[in-house]
């Protein structure tokens, strides 16, 4: 459904992905996770047709995005963060208008209700609660019937319920055979709605894999822990008998297999000094710990992390949606 084949994208002098390749299929939730300035942004709008690749190839249901985008267009479904919708019209009128322009579209009123808005039907766009804009941004990529959907950040900005109610949204497509892209800066929220993830930093791949392949690509021999920032991590390690590190500020990593006598140990050591102990994960890595362990890494990659500029593809972008 999705294939990305060695893509390259540059500004001018400025590289943004450098050499991305992954592949999405039918009936799959892909989670492309990254820094900002990673090149996901580059990626996705390429995926859609707004960027032409410098080099390499993507192709979206075996069609070219630039040189086929008509044909495209109809078949994928695009929720954007922000921009793509008059103020002042109401959501049935905006999904309405979105109809018109497929052959045969999800019905308005019934997809409103599905995302939780039937109650708001006829409240104006500015009067909605940045919430229930996402929503209404997820019904707005829904409308056609998608058989891709590329989805930025759909739980951003959402209540607890409104995640699960979009967290459902998403299950149903994958149970429709929809192939699902997301981009989201939440790792947790990640976890839980991914079937793959991919991870990249300075438009490289870093990481590929299942959630669970992930977290366990580290091995589970360790105690992470949180506390004071600036322990002493020397004088931990001599206590544990194995490297300490401090990966982010007040966040540590104990190199040493998790049984009860070694977090004994910790805590002990902790308690003799008088520190607080924020928390404590023994075990399995979470992805956060994954994704920063992993982009942290540098000197190894030739691509510059930017955050790209608006360009006439980012203001098009913004200004449609679909077919629209």
């Amino acid at each position: 459904m999705i294939e990305v084949s060695s893509l390259v994208v540059r500004y001018g002098k400025v590289t943004a992905v450098a050499g991305l390749s992954f592949a999405a299929e039918a009936g799959e939730v892909l989670a492309l996770l990254g820094p900002n300035g990673a090149g996901k942004t580059s990626t996705i709008e390429t995926l859609e047709g707004y960027l032409r690749p410098t080099t390499g190839a993507v192709r979206v249901l075996g069609l070219d995005p630039v040189t086929q985008h008509d044909a495209l267009t109809p078949q994928i479904g695009v929720m954007l963060q922000d921009g793509g919708v008059y103020p002042g019209i109401r959501p049935l009128e905006m999904l309405r208008l979105l109809a018109a322009f497929y052959p045969d579209p999800e019905d308005p009123e019934a997809l409103l209700e599905r995302v939780g808005l039937g109650h708001r039907r006829t409240s104006t766009w500015r009067k909605l609660s940045g919430g229930e804009q996402q929503r209404l941004s997820l019904a707005m990529a829904l409308i056609g019937k998608p058989a891709v959907a590329f989805l930025d950040e759909p739980t951003a900005g959402i209540d607890v319920s409104g995640r699960q109610l979009i967290r459902q949204v998403i299950g149903e497509l994958r149970a429709q055979g929809v192939c699902v892209l997301v981009t989201t800066h939440d790792l947790e929220e990640a976890e839980k709605i991914a079937d793959r993830v991919v991870i990249v930093d300075r438009g490289h791949v870093v990481a590929e894999g299942t959630p669970a392949e992930l977290m366990k690509s580290g091995g589970s021999e360790e105690i992470r822990f949180g506390a004071p920032p600036g322990l002493d991590t020397a004088a931990l390690g001599k206590v544990m008998m194995a490297g300490v590190d401090e990966p982010t500020p007040g966040e540590y990593l104990v190199h040493v297999e998790a049984t009860p006598t070694n977090v004994a140990l910790l805590t002990g050591w902790l308690a003799e000094h008088d520190l607080p102990l924020a928390d404590l994960r023994a075990g399995r890595q979470r992805l956060e710990d994954v994704f920063l362990r992993l982009t942290s890494i540098t000197g190894e990659m030739p691509a510059i992390r930017i955050d790209p500029p608006e360009t006439e593809a980012s203001a098009r972008r913004r200004g449609r949606r679909g077919a629209a």
